[in-house]
């Protein structure tokens, strides 16, 4: 059941990545309730991504980060650790 639980949770938190992603294509108004929903995905990615985007080389305007986080937590979290 706990194993369940943390594989849903891992989940949502690369949905969640995901959203972030997709976010920054498009500018929303910091005002408005998209804007407000998009700073708590970005709240809620940022103590991930932040760390792993220091340690990544630059690679121009493209940010590695998120494609790192996600494949770590899709391959070594649920199919090894957690065996989702």
């Amino acid at each position: 059941m706990i194993r369940e639980l943390l594989c849903q949770l891992v989940s949502f938190y690369v949905l969640l990545i995901i959203i972030r992603v997709i976010s920054s294509w498009f500018p929303a108004n910091p005002n408005g309730p998209f804007g407000q929903v998009i700073r708590l995905v970005f709240r809620a990615t940022d103590p991930v991504l932040l760390p792993v985007r220091r340690a990544v080389p630059f690679a121009g305007p493209l940010d590695l980060s998120p494609i790192i986080v996600v494949l770590f937590l899709n391959i070594v979290v649920q199919q090894f650790i957690l065996g989702c």
